[in-house]
């Protein structure tokens, strides 16, 4: 009788890549904790740049999530992302030091307990009215490897609620800065609300926004995560915000139009 094979023990669950430790260069490190607005015992909160992926992407490069191990210490786990923001969408994002802190964050992300606020250039000129709420339902759509999301009627089989508020800042007759306040959270949703009321974000070729201003080309999504007002770990609420990145600030000078801390 042939005797069997000693088994072999079972293998031990491989570590998510997420989760595996990533060697970052010296000028890595200091470079993302140069996007540090805010840190405490329980969140670090950067200003993320735009061209930065938050999680995954087929880009060969290295996301923020990867880059938050420049914040890693000997036996404390690194800061987790609480939520994320498009690749070319600058601002405010939120991370948590702690499993029970991103615990927390998290559910308090569900229970839509989180405000945004974010400053976007849209164009032609201002929307009509210039303020409001675009209460429009979307739905996902595939292309090929591109996802894309369209407004569609409330009975669509694949619709799901998304309303967004708006108010133009300043304005002339060819663009407008806009703050936007999401009241859900969907893929592109403030992008593909802003293009229903004809008025695209600037920069984005995916929903047909303008990609030359005032002689000038746009260099990429003219959107920007100002400001988020979160409760803490630790209890009562942050209100955290990022100052408009250089590149919009460049554009609202060529278009003619006040930046946010020119006015009152």
């Amino acid at each position: 009788m042939t005797s069997r094979p000693p088994r072999r023990p079972p293998l031990a669950p491989k570590p998510k890549a997420s989760d595996a430790p990533i060697a970052l260069t010296e000028d890595e490190i200091a470079l993302a904790r140069s996007w540090v607005i805010h840190e405490d015992d329980s969140v670090i909160v950067l200003n993320k740049p735009a061209g930065l992926s938050s999680q995954g992407g087929r880009i060969q490069a290295h996301t923020l999530d990867d880059l938050l191990w420049a914040f890693a210490r000997p036996g404390r786990p690194r800061p987790r992302l609480i939520h994320r923001l498009d690749r070319d969408t600058s601002g405010v994002i939120l991370t948590a030091k702690t499993k029970p802190g991103a615990a927390f964050l998290g559910k308090a992300l569900m229970g839509k307990r989180f405000r945004k606020s974010y400053m976007a250039i849209v164009a032609p000129g201002a929307p009509e009215p210039k303020g409001g709420m675009i209460d429009s339902p979307l739905r996902r759509e595939s292309i090929g490897r591109e996802a894309y999301m369209r407004v569609c009627a409330p009975d669509h089989p694949d619709a799901e609620t998304a309303r967004s508020r708006y108010r133009t800042l300043s304005a002339n007759a060819t663009a407008a800065l806009v703050e936007l306040s999401p009241d859900t959270g969907r893929m592109h949703q403030l992008r593909v609300h802003m293009a229903s009321i004809g008025r695209p974000i600037s920069g984005d070729s995916r929903y047909g926004g303008a990609l030359m201003l005032a002689g000038t080309a746009v260099p990429r999504l003219m959107l920007h995560a100002a400001q988020l007002v979160f409760p803490h770990p630790d209890g009562g609420e942050r209100r955290i915000a990022a100052p408009l990145p250089a590149d919009m600030v460049a554009m609202l000078d060529r278009l003619g139009l006040e930046p946010p801390s020119a006015r009152a």
